[in-house]
C-alpha cells in the first residue's frame, strides 16, 4: 500500500525552502502553507505585501514574506531576467516591471537561490507557472525536453493501494520516439523521488505488433532506446493498457512481458491520450491526482490543478522539496 506520510516525511528531513507567489489571493494556498509550516515539511517563503497581509489576517505574521517590489536584492532579479530575456527583445526597463509579477518574481527567486523551488497553478493557468520557469530556469539541458508526470494514488481495489505515475498529461503534446524515451527516463526519476521502484510500460493501442501504424512504430522504438539507455529498469512496450496493468491479460497477450501486467509508470504516446487517462483515473477511478510535476527543468518548479486542494498542495509541495538537489549531488554532477 503506498503510504503519502512517507514521502512527506522523506520532505521534511531535507528542509528545503520553497517559495509560493499566490498566498495574497488563494486561500486554499494560505491553508496548505500553514499545515506545511506547523508540520515543518518546507521552510515556507511567502510572496506579498507583509503589512496587507498580516492585517488581513494575524496568522500571516508567522512567515516570511518578501515583496517584488521591496525585495533588498531586487536589482540582482531584475539583472537576471534581463540577461535571460534580452536575447528575445526585453528592456531593462521591461524587465523591472515584469519582476513585479508574482510568478516572474518566484520563479526569479529560485534562479538565484533565495528558494530552492517553487509551488503555483492554484489560481492561474499552467501557462503561468510553466512560462517563467521555461523562460528562466529552463531545462537541464538543450537536448532534454521538459515534461511533465502525475502521480496517482488512492484507496482502489484494481490496483491493490498501490500508486501510479502517468506521463506525458501535461506539456508535450505530440512527442517523437526520440522525446518519449527522454520522458520515460524522467519519469523514472520522478517515481523513485515518490518512493517507487519503476516498471515502466510504453502504452499504445497495439500489443507487440497486434497492430500497424506511425503511431505504433514510435511507442516501439522509443521502448526500444529506453531499453538500451536503461538497463537497470523492468520495462516493456509497446503494451495495451490491459496488458500493461492485469496480469491476467498480459499472461494471454504478452507472456513473455517482463512486466507481466505489473506496471506502475505508465508513458503515453501523447498528450491526449495521457490527459483523458489521468482525469478518467481520478473522477472514474477515484484517485489522487498529483500533478503536473514537471520534469527535466535545472530547479524545481511545479504547477497546481486549478481543481486542487489544499493536500494536494501540501503533497506538491513535498514533492518539489525532494525534487531539490543536495549540495553534495551537484558535487558529483560536477565531477
Amino acid at each position: 500500500m503506498y503510504k503519502i506520510k512517507d514521502l512527506l516525511k522523506r520532505a521534511k528531513k531535507k528542509q528545503k525552502t520553497i517559495v509560493f507567489p499566490e498566498v495574497s489571493f488563494s486561500d486554499r494556498t494560505f491553508e496548505a502553507v500553514k499545515i506545511l509550516q506547523k508540520k515543518g515539511i518546507v521552510k515556507v517563503l511567502l510572496v506579498g505585501d507583509a503589512s496587507a497581509l498580516i492585517l488581513r489576517d494575524k496568522a500571516f505574521s508567522e512567515f516570511e514574506i518578501v515583496n517584488p517590489v521591496t525585495f533588498p536584492n531586487r536589482d540582482k532579479l531584475v539583472k537576471t531576467l534581463y540577461e535571460k530575456r534580452k536575447e528575445k527583445g526585453m528592456t531593462p526597463e521591461q524587465a523591472d516591471e515584469l519582476e513585479k509579477d508574482p510568478y516572474y518574481f518566484a520563479t526569479l527567486l529560485v534562479e538565484c537561490g533565495y528558494a530552492d523551488g517553487m509551488v503555483a497553478g492554484a489560481e492561474c493557468s499552467t501557462a503561468n507557472t510553466v512560462r517563467p520557469a521555461l523562460q528562466i530556469i529552463k531545462g537541464k539541458s538543450k537536448k532534454e525536453p521538459v515534461s511533465s508526470c502525475f502521480l496517482m494514488y488512492g484507496k482502489n481495489k484494481f490496483l491493490d493501494n498501490e500508486a501510479l505515475v502517468l506521463s506525458d498529461c501535461g506539456i508535450i503534446e505530440n512527442p517523437d520516439s526520440d522525446t518519449l524515451c527522454a520522458i520515460a527516463s524522467q519519469s523514472v526519476k520522478s517515481a523513485r523521488d515518490f518512493g517507487l521502484d519503476p516498471r515502466v510500460a510504453f502504452l499504445s493501442y497495439s500489443t507487440k505488433g497486434s497492430a500497424k501504424s506511425e503511431a505504433v512504430d514510435k511507442v516501439r522504438t522509443a521502448y526500444e532506446k529506453f531499453k538500451k539507455k536503461e538497463k537497470d529498469v523492468v520495462c516493456d512496450g509497446e503494451l495495451q493498457f490491459d496488458a500493461a496493468m492485469v496480469p491476467q491479460v498480459a499472461e494471454l497477450k504478452c507472456k513473455d512481458s517482463p512486466l507481466k501486467g505489473t506496471a506502475n509508470v505508465l508513458i503515453y504516446p501523447d498528450i491526449q491520450a495521457g490527459n483523458t487517462g489521468y482525469k478518467t483515473m481520478q473522477y472514474i477511478g477515484g484517485l489522487n491526482a498529483i500533478g503536473p510535476i514537471l520534469q527535466g527543468l535545472r530547479k524545481p518548479v511545479n504547477d497546481l490543478s486549478r481543481g486542487c486542494n489544499v493536500n494536494d498542495i501540501v503533497v506538491v509541495s513535498a514533492i518539489t522539496a525532494l525534487q531539490c538537489e543536495d549540495k553534495n549531488e551537484k558535487s558529483k554532477e560536477s565531477k
